[in-house]
């Protein structure tokens, strides 16, 4: 089942996140890397930044979780995580369709570039990687993140966004 995190799934969602980060270790550029990958204070500052966790529950126990945000005239998907002991069963392919079916606004998403998996998992489900140049506008424009993170990341968007911008060659 799908459901919205709340306050008393905290732990949870941060365990979670951190948990499943792991793949990144030795991927991600060192410099991008810390422990924990992300802090509580993060997690919270996320959340009251606009991000709406929602995650996958079997029996009671959080296995997935993943944000959205809505930023202007788009939606981001944020912090997709699943529990390394519960990868490749879905559940992020369950989260992401539920959550792109609760808008009607483009759909982007970033990611590392290097976490080839990641890329992978979204251009299954449709989304596609926008140029060098368009990529550090989005993230410019809609992601409060270091310039080091933009350097070394991917955006990735939906049809929707697509086909507003063809413009651009994403």
């Amino acid at each position: 089942m799908i459901r919205a995190c709340e306050a008393g799934d905290l732990p949870a969602v941060f365990e979670i996140i951190n948990d499943a980060a792991e793949a990144y270790r030795g991927i991600i550029p060192a410099d991008r890397w810390h422990e924990p990958y992300m802090s509580s204070e993060e997690l919270l500052h996320e959340i009251e930044s606009g991000v709406s966790f929602w995650g996958y529950d079997d029996g009671g126990e959080l296995l997935g979780v993943m944000g959205i945000q809505p930023v202007q005239d788009v939606t981001l998907i944020r912090h997709a995580y699943v529990r390394t002991a519960q990868r490749n069963r879905g559940i992020g392919g369950h989260l992401l369709k539920f959550l792109l079916a609760t808008t009607d606004t483009p759909v982007l998403i970033g990611t590392w570039a290097a976490a080839a998996w990641a890329v992978a998992f979204y251009k299954k489900y449709g989304f596609r990687q926008v140029t060098v140049e368009e990529k550090n506008r989005l993230l410019r424009t809609y992601w409060t993140i270091p310039e080091r993170q933009v350097e070394t990341s991917v955006v990735l968007a939906d049809a929707r966004w697509l086909s507003q911008n063809a413009r651009s060659g994403g």
